[in-house]
């Protein structure tokens, strides 16, 4: 009976404990940088909720975002900062990190402690989520430097030297006023209490690689391009393939994002005239009116209100890499790909194959067991399925005719 005596008090001491301060717990650095779409703003509220559940001492918000992408994520965010599980604090940085936006007031206007590293930039906290008319929230109108942080921010160069400042400290929580330990002393000296750093996952990480305008630009018409490239390279499938997982990555960022519809609308006009040029083999003038389409699709595609506002010089080299393919990685390819060392192309005059595309007037067919780039008059009207006859060589292409049906 002793015993059990002795186990049951041990046992109830160890709930006081846990209920007290949370002198025995470590610390979590909750990492994203990055737009807070919802994705990130939803991994930020669980994070704070698990730190409370496993007995962590302190949640830190490590802040480097240029804007807020999604309100009601936003909205849950802000409540559990005004009334947290745990103590909670924020740092923007490490340098140079941004907080714009709703994440300014992430930062500097919810957490009752908050610090920036030196290099940093915080402000233009309008509009708080973009692509969502709220109301104007008082605060600065542009990008401030650390140096003129609000009154209520430290600057602290890293993120151990923080947690070291805040050891002592009193935070507000929903169970009441807390006094935060961050350091555990020892014989010699003190050292931080265990520190784990919380990044979203693999998944979420990978979508979260478009929600830049510019990243989204990139995958979106580099996607599309690698399509067609497969269709007129005729190759095995590969690029495809890529091209599709690019084109659903850009997909997604755009649906994140303020989109302009008519600068995606100018931006996909010039792909197709770009697609065009190629197939009449190469028109200056398509090329030149596809290229400005394309690269003033891509500037004004985002509405980022100065926060994540599309930049030219970094649209540029999307659209050099488009120039690329359909200037010069296709026609390489596709003369690479039309051309035997076992029999040339001429010796296909006067076969008969079949049409595996319709026509219009361009398509390909199938002779002698392989695919071909092929033309023929848009009054041949073939369609795919159709028996053709080899006619003749026109660069690239094989020019061919509707065959007449053969006797049985």
């Amino acid at each position: 009976m002793r015993a059990r005596a002795v186990l049951i008090l041990i046992a109830a001491l160890g709930l006081v404990a846990c209920s007290g301060n949370r002198d025995g717990g470590g610390i979590d650095v909750i990492d994203v940088s990055g737009p807070l779409d919802g994705r990130a703003l939803e991994f930020m509220a669980d994070s704070i909720h698990r730190a409370a559940d496993d007995g962590q001492v302190l949640a830190l918000l490590q802040v480097d975002s240029p804007a807020v992408l999604d309100g009601e994520g936003f909205d849950r965010l802000m409540a559990i900062l005004k009334d947290p599980p745990l103590p909670v604090a924020t740092w923007i940085g490490p340098a140079p990190a941004v907080a714009f936006g709703g994440a300014g007031l992430i930062a500097h206007n919810v957490a009752g402690h908050s610090a920036i590293a030196p290099g940093s930039e915080w402000g233009i906290t309008n509009p708080v989520v973009l692509g969502e008319s709220r109301a104007p929230i008082i605060g600065p109108g542009e990008a401030m430097p650390a140096e003129a942080s609000l009154a209520s921010s430290d600057l602290q160069p890293t993120v151990r030297q923080y947690l070291q400042h805040l050891d002592g400290q009193t935070f507000v929580t929903a169970d009441g006023p807390m006094e935060v330990r961050t350091l555990i002393a020892f014989e010699g000296g003190v050292t931080l209490k265990p520190v784990t750093f919380l990044k979203p996952g693999v998944v979420d990480r990978f979508f979260r690689l478009a929600v830049l305008p510019e990243a989204a630009f990139f995958f979106l018409v580099v996607g599309l391009t690698l399509i067609v490239f497969e269709h007129y390279a005729l190759g095995p499938g590969f690029a495809a393939g890529v091209g599709g997982v690019s084109v659903l990555l850009g997909g997604w960022g755009l649906a994140t994002l303020p989109l302009r519809w008519w600068a995606l609308g100018l931006a996909i006009l010039g792909w197709v005239l770009l697609t065009w040029a190629h197939q009449r083999g190469g028109s200056v003038t398509l090329i030149v009116l596809g290229t400005a389409a394309l690269l003033a699709g891509g500037t004004f595609l985002v509405d980022g209100a100065g926060q994540i506002d599309p930049r030219w010089w970094l649209i540029l080299p999307s659209v050099l890499a488009v120039l690329f393919f359909y200037l010069l990685a296709m026609p390489t390819v596709q003369r690479a790909r039309l051309s035997t060392i076992t029999m040339g192309r001429e010796s296909l005059i006067g076969m008969i194959g079949k049409a595996t595309a319709d026509f219009a007037p361009d398509g390909v067919v199938e002779v002698a067991g392989a695919r071909w780039r092929a033309t023929a008059h848009r009054e041949a009207g073939l369609v795919a399925g159709a028996p053709v006859l080899v006619t003749g060589v026109d660069g690239l292409y094989l020019e061919v005719d509707p065959a007449e049906p053969r006797e049985t």
